[in-house]
């Protein structure tokens, strides 16, 4: 028998060639990375910005906050040194019918801040703290309800030192929904809405513009 007969003698598998594997993905790989490097570097910088901001904003937001709470709560121990020590006596007399004595909500009261600040600070029992937070913060705006004479007694009603104190901590009721939405609606999804190309989807911001770019391309090839 010749060599070319051996050869066809052969079973038809072993004459079979692996080839190797084809990277299917390749091509939409290459293809993203070309739509990436076409982008804007002004675009790149500001996704790299919203990316950071989405990563650590309302941890920042936080931690200030906390640190605000905890200085304030610090201050009510001490008499006569918190500048709304005699707003705080005249609230809790109100609510209380003077049956809790103004020193004693004071201590009270800075015990709850001091506890909500390093809860807030360290991040430690922060659920729980969340609660906590939005009472404090309506009882801190009762007294636009309960003494709006004393603190719009302005000229043309326009609020005093005192109503000014308190009107401001309208921000704190703000920085404690914020807060609260992080931390009781995790994983919180935010649009992506970069506007590159056909990225027009709602995605979970990564933690890179190449990653981010992917995501909105497999959300919107779908």
């Amino acid at each position: 028998m010749t060599s070319t007969q051996q050869q066809r003698a052969q079973p038809a598998t072993a004459r079979v060639h692996h080839t190797p594997p084809v990277d299917r993905l390749a091509p939409r790989r290459r293809q993203r990375i070309r739509s990436v490097a076409s982008v804007p570097a002004a675009d790149l910088v500001e996704a790299a910005v919203i990316g950071w901001l989405h990563r650590h904003s309302v941890t920042l937001l936080r931690l200030s906050m906390g640190v605000v709470i905890f200085g304030f709560g610090i201050l009510k121990y001490f008499p006569g040194v918190s500048p709304a020590e005699n707003l705080i006596a005249t609230i809790t007399h109100l609510l209380t019918f003077g049956l809790v004595p103004g020193r004693l909500a004071m201590v009270l009261l800075a015990t709850v801040e001091c506890a909500i600040g390093l809860s807030l600070i360290t991040n430690r029992g922060l659920r729980a703290t969340i609660y906590l937070l939005v009472v404090w913060v309506l009882g801190i705006l009762s007294p636009t309800v309960l003494l709006p004479g004393r603190l719009f007694s302005g000229p043309d009603h326009a609020p005093t030192l005192e109503g000014q104190y308190v009107l401001k901590d309208i921000i704190l009721l703000g920085a404690s929904l914020v807060i609260a939405a992080a931390t009781l609606g995790r994983p919180v999804r935010q649009p992506c809405q970069l506007g590159w190309g056909r990225c027009s989807c709602s995605c979970e911001h990564s933690s890179s513009v190449n990653q981010e770019w992917e995501n909105c391309n497999d959300g919107a090839s779908r």
